[in-house]
């Protein structure tokens, strides 16, 4: 072979290898590697735009609380559904994620579509953000009783910190919708099929919980990986102001966007936030099957390892059992179930942080028997037999002259959930150098 034959045999070697790479480049960027439940209907794909590069990480997400009341034998039959929700990170595609956990028939959703918000308080969409999503490639999907469904991927650039519509319609009857009850933020109904509306003025009903819509992951070059916030209502933020994102998950999100563009060395994670109002670590918290309000060890897989690159795990869990059991609760026992959940995550990989018991002294279920358990409870976290870090929101937030109480501007009021500037400084507790690092071998 002469040596301008080999040139040219080498040329076009490279030629086909950059070819190659580019084609990975764009299948990697736009597909996900989801499929959803059984499909019909047309396709409904969005138009292209650049492959972007990143990786795959939680924005939103919603644990499913239970079945939505007084919608047992409809659903939302002939009506158009417009979830609102804050996305952590930002991203340059798009899915989410759609369940039927308490449904007792097929839900049928015929249509769906995501687009960036106008803005705040708004069914509104932003000018050239509305996409038509798809399932396995179908503009319809249809989802079995008990279970739930991936969207395709579509691409759209998700502003971090910014609201996204996310909406859905479903013309048959399908059963008790599945929702997830205390959102502090509006949403939005509207009858027939609107999904495709930018200018929100259909949707004049507006509620306050998500119905479906549990997840929402961007493809993201500004997150390496997703912690989440699993707990009760404490995490689930029912006393913050509505529609302003003001749930400690949510402050420790922005904590983390201010450290990373002040130049210091946190990691970059975005934060989704699986907490349901009244949730235990041991018992169930409704009836029913499945049950409503599912217990902590039980969800765990659905609602935690089940999150795209999850990476941390930061759990507030264990009031609950205290201040709802009949008897004395056993801290033991309560503790143990926290231990198994360490187990899961590490098995997984995935580091976890720990949250001591806040006070609880005023509301009506306080007793000094309750006090000592939250106290036994406490010290068996403090003492690092639980947790491979431990962010002390009782120290945090606890009156110095009266520690079995809120100090009063952390108190919502009730004597059990932080108001606002409660909720921040719960955030502001969490040392951001706990999230570093990965699980240990043994704990």
């Amino acid at each position: 072979m002469t040596r301008r034959h080999g040139c040219a045999l080498l040329s076009a070697i490279i030629a086909l290898v950059v070819a190659l790479s580019a084609a990975i480049y764009v299948s990697v960027a736009v597909g996900d590697g989801h499929t959803g439940a059984k499909n019909g209907g047309s396709s409904g794909r969005a138009d292209a735009v650049p492959a972007s590069t990143g990786v795959w990480v939680g924005a939103w997400s919603a644990s499913p609380s239970g079945a939505e009341p007084d919608t047992g034998t409809d659903g939302t039959a002939g009506r158009s559904i417009r979830n609102v929700v804050h996305a952590s990170v930002s991203g340059t595609s798009a899915r989410i994620t759609l369940s039927n956990l308490y449904g007792t028939r097929a839900l049928t959703i015929a249509h769906a579509s995501i687009a960036v918000a106008a803005g705040p308080d708004t069914a509104a969409a932003a000018t050239g953000t509305m996409r038509r999503l798809t399932f396995g490639g179908a503009g319809s999907v249809v989802v079995p009783a008990g279970g739930q469904t991936v969207s395709d991927a579509v691409p759209l650039l998700v502003p971090r910190g910014g609201d996204l519509l996310v909406s859905t319609y479903s013309p048959a009857s399908s059963g008790p919708v599945t929702f997830h009850e205390e959102a502090r933020q509006i949403g939005y109904a509207a009858d027939g099929d609107h999904i495709q509306d930018a200018t929100g003025t259909p949707y004049a009903e507006h509620d306050d919980h998500w119905r479906y819509l549990t997840a929402l992951d961007v493809l993201s070059n500004e997150a390496d990986g997703t912690v989440v916030a699993l707990g009760d209502s404490l995490t689930d933020g029912v006393t913050s102001t509505e529609n302003a994102n003001r749930r400690w998950p949510d402050a420790v999100s922005d904590r983390l966007r201010t450290a990373l563009g002040s130049g210091e060395d946190v990691p970059r994670y975005s934060v989704v936030n699986a907490g349901i109002s009244g949730n235990r670590v041991l018992a169930d918290g409704g009836p029913g099957h499945p049950a409503g309000n599912t217990s902590g060890l039980k969800r765990f897989a659905r609602d935690v390892l089940a999150r795209p690159n999850v990476k941390v795990v930061v759990i507030d869990l264990g009031v609950n059992d205290i201040l709802r059991s009949e008897r004395r609760a056993d801290p033991e026992a309560i503790l143990d179930g926290l231990r198994e959940l360490v187990r899961q995550a590490h098995a997984r990989g995935i580091r976890v942080v720990g949250a001591t018991l806040m006070p609880f002294q005023g509301h009506p279920r306080y007793t000094d028997v309750r006090e000592e358990v939250r106290q036994e409870v406490n010290a068996g976290i403090r003492a690092g037999k639980v947790y491979d870090a431990v962010v002390d929101f009782d120290e945090a937030l606890r009156d110095p002259y009266n520690p079995r109480a809120f100090r009063s501007d952390y108190d919502s009021g009730d004597h059990l959930h932080p108001s606002d500037k409660g909720y921040r400084a719960m955030a502001r507790a969490l040392d951001l150098e706990d999230l570093k690092g990965s699980a240990p071998a043994r704990l």
